[in-house]
């Protein structure tokens, strides 16, 4: 056995990466970075095999393939034109073996440049890939779906083509219910590529639903009719998750208090006299304005909870002697709109489609860079 002794000599300089090194001891998102530190091609299987892949086995080396191919086909899909989607180098978009992009992703210089940018674009791509295929909660997705609108489904109830919110006393008609059964893989990755820390268990809109009202003061009922059947808790809404854009609490409890008799006395739905305190409730609310999300557009009013549900899955190696299912929490979304505000939110910039335009911008700068995003339009211009 070889005697251990202090020492700082290497084969070749003592060097150190400073913006790699940077990056770990400060917390900069591997996504936001210009290059790897990887020697060669043995130093690249070292970095898989502590990412997590064994390349002895051939399964492994197909996912790694399967991966890029993938990755290679949504850039060119979602951040480059048609006529885009031959500038990518061929050694990056079809390399004889995915590893040496790891190589031309650390490699500088006027002649690799090129290489590098794309190698590190589609390496980022890749790697929000492999966190989506390796997320447990979504290998348990269909049980995870069953039991989310299983409860949902207790107090949304339909009635022909409308649909109701109802506790089994208070019954609040719907203009709109749309249910997320589940976002498209497209969908997960770009939300991943545009986020600081691009982890699959950080996607809380999964699942969900949007229930709109006529009324801003029928959403505030609803969160009660929410909260009566224990849909919402203190104990299972995220709280720093929770947004609210659509009310003033203090000013809608100063216009309730004041109609409360009258709403309690009504023969039948008081859709107008509801009309009337949302006229009132407007004169005297204050903006509420708290939205940590970039990408919402101006006049997108809601609120959207984000709900802890604990789900059972059945566990194939549980010890004899156990008799219950193992649990987990998930997270959904519900979010409360009036009718004015859904109608604000299918066009302009409250929109979906310019909300998502705004996501593909963020991930397309952060996904390339601006180096490359430079060097892109400078071809495109030939």
């Amino acid at each position: 056995m070889t005697e251990l002794q202090a020492s700082l000599k290497s084969e070749g300089k003592l060097s150190l990466n400073w913006t790699y090194l940077n990056a770990i001891a400060n917390g900069i998102s591997a996504i936001d970075l210009g290059a790897l530190a990887l020697r060669n091609l043995h130093d690249a299987r070292q970095f898989v095999r502590e990412y997590g892949f064994d390349l002895d086995q051939p399964a492994a080396a197909a996912l790694i393939r399967r991966a890029h191919q993938e990755a290679v086909a949504f850039i060119r899909c979602s951040f480059l034109e048609p006529s885009q989607a031959g500038l990518i180098p061929p050694e990056v978009a079809e390399p004889e073996d995915p590893l040496s992009l790891l190589v031309y992703a650390s490699l500088r210089g006027q002649q690799v440049d090129t290489r590098r940018m794309w190698s590190c674009a589609v390496l980022k791509v890749m790697h929000g890939i492999f966190y989506i295929d390796n997320n447990l909660k979504l290998r348990h997705f269909h049980a995870i779906r069953a039991q989310v609108f299983g409860t949902l489904d207790e107090v949304i109830r339909g009635d022909g083509e409308r649909h109701f919110l109802t506790d089994g006393e208070v019954c609040l008609p719907l203009l709109h219910y749309d249910r997320k059964d589940n976002k498209g893989r497209n969908s997960i990755l770009l939300k991943l590529l545009q986020k600081a820390a691009y982890l699959a268990a950080d996607i809380f809109d999964h699942l969900g639903v949007r229930l709109v009202f006529a009324t801003r003061c029928e959403c505030l009922l609803a969160l009660r009719t929410l909260q009566r059947a224990h849909l919402l808790s203190v104990t299972n809404v995220d709280a720093e998750r929770t947004r609210n854009t659509l009310l003033d609490l203090d000013a809608a409890r100063q216009v309730f208090c004041k109609y409360r008799a009258q709403l309690e006395h009504s023969k039948d739905y008081p859709l107008d006299l509801l009309r009337q305190m949302d006229a009132e409730l407007a004169e005297i609310a204050q903006p509420q304005t708290r939205c940590d999300n970039p990408h919402s557009g101006v006049g997108f009013n809601s609120i959207q909870v984000t709900v802890r549900k604990m789900i059972h899955v059945q566990q194939l190696d549980a010890a004899p002697e156990q008799d219950y299912d193992v649990g987990f929490f998930f997270e959904y979304e519900i979010q409360l709109m009036d009718e004015a505000s859904y109608q604000r939110s299918l066009s302009g910039p409250a929109s979906h489609e310019a909300y998502k335009k705004r996501q593909v911008d963020t991930a397309r700068t952060r996904v390339f860079g601006r180096e490359l995003i430079r060097w892109i339009d400078s071809q495109s211009a030939r």
